[in-house]
């Protein structure tokens, strides 16, 4: 299948190279016309401007954005709602607000292009494990792009089905899920980025308390801030961080 990538940083560059090692057909296009080149010389087609990279799709188009939430991704929708065409289809893969995605898609849906909403997990780590991804929009046009999902996707892997869903079928185990309507997908990886990063803010404070585990042994003087531990002798324990998270590092993960 043919597709456009803008965006060619971290995650938008190795994105474009999975999907080029799956066989896929991808035009590329940054402002940064050294990260254009760099990625021509492993397979891409490079374009130097949006109208060339709608010039070398072919309709019906599919062109993913992964840039920064805000103006840059508002600009870059609006600059390609001009050359796109009727069928054609946008695809924000960055972490833009829901509510911007239902005011996109109907924005849009005047011209008859398509817009799709994809939250998008995989990081650096993405090119050789896949990426997560939770997808919003018409389902047709998601069906039609499913060949692009389902290899960016980290399929299902060698870990143990989860009890119950042999037969449900679905592509949630592959690692990508139509979750609904425009909105859906940027509403889902919201509240999953909520739950990661309460759990970081957990593991940081509790890291916290170990690495402040030899207080007692510290000499203070008091404070209208600080008041002298009433049992000095409990929190003298000299801890090394880096071993205790390695001895949880399966646990953790």
């Amino acid at each position: 299948m043919q597709i456009g990538m803008i965006g060619l940083g971290r995650m938008g560059g190795n994105m474009a190279r999975r999907l080029t090692k799956g066989g896929h057909q991808c035009v590329v296009f940054d402002r940064n016309r050294e990260n254009v080149n760099a990625l021509a010389k492993e397979g891409p087609a490079p374009a130097y401007s949006l109208e060339e990279l709608v010039e070398k799709l072919s309709a019906p188009r599919a062109l993913w954005i992964m840039l920064p939430s805000g103006a840059p991704t508002e600009e870059t929708v609006a600059a390609l709602s001009k050359p796109l065409e009727s069928g054609d289809a946008i695809i924000d893969g960055g972490n833009s607000y829901y509510v911007d995605d239902i005011r996109r898609a109907k924005e849009l849906a005047s011209k008859g292009i398509h817009y799709v909403d994809v939250g998008t997990s995989g990081g650096i780590w993405g090119l050789e494990r896949g990426y997560c991804m939770m997808i919003g929009g018409e389902r047709d046009v998601i069906q039609q792009l499913d060949p692009i999902f389902a290899t960016l996707a980290p399929g299902i892997g060698s870990i143990p089905r989860t009890p119950g869903r042999e037969k449900l079928g679905g592509t949630a185990e592959q690692g990508y899920l139509h979750c609904g309507l425009n909105g859906a997908g940027h509403f889902v990886k919201m509240v999953h980025n909520g739950i990661e990063y309460g759990l970081m803010a957990g593991y940081a404070e509790g890291l916290g308390v170990l690495k402040s585990a030899n207080a007692g042994a510290w000499q203070r003087e008091a404070d209208a801030e600080t008041t002298p531990s009433r049992d000095p002798e409990h929190y003298q324990h000299d801890l090394n961080l880096a071993d205790i998270v390695e001895v949880y590092h399966g646990c953790w993960i």
